[in-house]
């Protein structure tokens, strides 16, 4: 017997110290007495504002690459997924047509040259024997052939240039920095000249623009605190971007484009925010979540636990006043982390239930027990500090020794 009653009290107390909380006493079936539940004395502290806004990532630049003259692909020099820079060969056309369009393009140039050469020869001889066989008629006529001339060689110049573009068009560049997708094509396919279909795209990537909605009443309730002085505006707001796969991202975003115009059909704004991005963890058209710290507000920190929100959008929450529950309607300002920011309905020192609320009335007769939320989100009681034995006491043993 005193075998199995020594191995049943050691199963017990290996339970009772591998046990992560104690759980707060409770009365017994048919007890009357004081409901147990565990509180936290709540302090009015500066909170930081933030607001949660849907977002989605834009690229920063990009564009679709088209061709600029028609012909047949010859060739396509770079590796899709790569980097490529600005004025690097993606495709290359044939190019023998062009080439002999700008041959034909100088030698009109060239003709054009001589014939404005020989006007301005006999211009200049007429000039010279004005009055001596040529009259003036014969000059005049002679200064127009030499602009006639002119203009001719502009022309044969002009339609240099262009043939010279059309040649430099067989080899299609990207415009841009960034990365080039597949192509659309293959060697032999035959383009034209603007077409719609795009031959790839590039897309840079670092920096990288998020897209968000902001409601513009929500705005309009922030300026309205910002001159009741109940928010304090930061010197800028602070932009943290949370992924898709829930981590926070390592850097804060630039506010480049606030909205100016109201949605008529979703009533919100859109707002660019710029954020760096070297490492390509973010990609064009995810959605994302972010958070806005406008700045602080003075206000009490409730853990969103301990309140409970009706469907009206009432906020309640418990306090123990006078060894009594009592329910209290709280205004808040949005939140922080895992709390609401409370800006009435509280005191400071207030004793706020956030354990042992379940089946919880007003007006419910409770015994306070002082508690901590720790990190896990878990309660723990708060063990008072064991009292110094003094030199007259000695060492106490513990309890059961």
């Amino acid at each position: 017997m005193k075998a199995g009653f020594a191995v049943r009290a050691g199963i017990g107390l290996a339970l009772a110290v591998l046990s992560p909380l104690p759980a707060l006493p409770q009365p017994g079936p048919g007890a009357g007495g004081p409901k147990p539940v565990g509180v936290i004395s709540i302090e009015r502290e500066s909170v930081p504002y933030t607001v949660v806004l849907p977002g989605r990532a834009v690229a920063f630049e990009q564009a679709d690459i088209r061709p600029r003259v028609e012909g047949m692909v010859v060739e396509i020099p770079y590796a899709p997924g790569r980097d490529v820079a600005v004025g690097d060969v993606l495709f290359r056309l044939e190019r023998d047509s062009y080439a002999a369009e700008e041959t034909a393009a100088e030698a009109a140039v060239s003709q054009a040259e001589s014939a404005l050469q020989a006007a301005r020869v006999t211009l200049q001889r007429y000039q010279r024997l004005e009055g001596s066989g040529v009259t003036q008629e014969t000059v005049d006529e002679a200064q127009v052939s030499e602009l006639q001339a002119e203009a001719t060689l502009k022309s044969a110049q002009a339609a240099l240039q262009t043939a010279q573009l059309d040649l430099d068009r067989t080899e299609i560049r990207s415009p841009i920095a960034g990365v080039a997708d597949v192509p659309a094509v293959s060697v032999g396919a035959l383009v034209t000249a603007a077409q719609t279909d795009a031959l790839t795209t590039v897309t840079r990537l670092d920096p990288i623009y998020v897209d968000v909605a902001e409601s513009s009443a929500r705005m309009l309730r922030v300026r309205d605190r910002i001159k009741e002085g109940s928010l304090k505006p930061g010197e800028q707001v602070q932009m943290t971007l949370t992924l898709e796969n829930g981590k926070v991202y390592d850097a804060t975003g630039e506010v480049i484009s606030p909205g100016v115009l109201v949605s008529q059909t979703t009533g919100t704004l859109n707002i660019r925010v710029r954020f760096p991005n070297p490492n390509r963890d973010i990609m064009p058209g995810q959605f994302l979540r972010m958070e806005a710290t406008l700045g602080t507000t003075d206000g009490i920190l409730v853990p969103q636990r301990a309140t409970s929100r009706s469907s009206t959008g009432v906020l309640t929450a418990f306090v123990v006043r006078d060894g009594k529950a009592v329910e209290v309607t709280l205004t808040d300002a949005g939140s922080h982390g895992d709390a609401w920011i409370v800006t009435d309905g509280l005191d400071p020192g207030d004793s706020l239930i956030v354990d042992g609320l379940k089946n919880l009335r007003n007006g419910d007769a409770v015994t306070a027990v002082a508690v901590t939320i720790g990190d896990d989100g878990l309660t723990h009681p708060v063990e008072a500090a064991p009292a110094e034995a003094t030199p007259e006491q000695g060492a106490q043993p513990a309890p059961g020794n």
